[in-house]
């Protein structure tokens, strides 16, 4: 079972029109720095994030 024949003539020269003026810059919004967190200890950030999910939920 073929698949039909190749013709490489077809795929020379092949030129296409592209407007990149619409395209996607996914630089545009890069930054440069750094990130510092300070916690207390593991049961502040597990009490913090039970508060969290309580206010998502209308708890508070």
């Amino acid at each position: 079972m073929g698949f039909g024949s190749y013709d490489e003539s077809e795929q020379k020269n092949q030129n296409v029109d592209t407007d990149d003026s619409g395209a996607v810059n996914v630089h545009e919004n890069d930054h440069d720095g750094s990130v510092e967190f300070e916690f207390d200890d593991e049961e502040s950030l597990i009490d913090r994030l039970q508060e969290m999910k309580d206010a998502a939920e209308g708890g508070e």
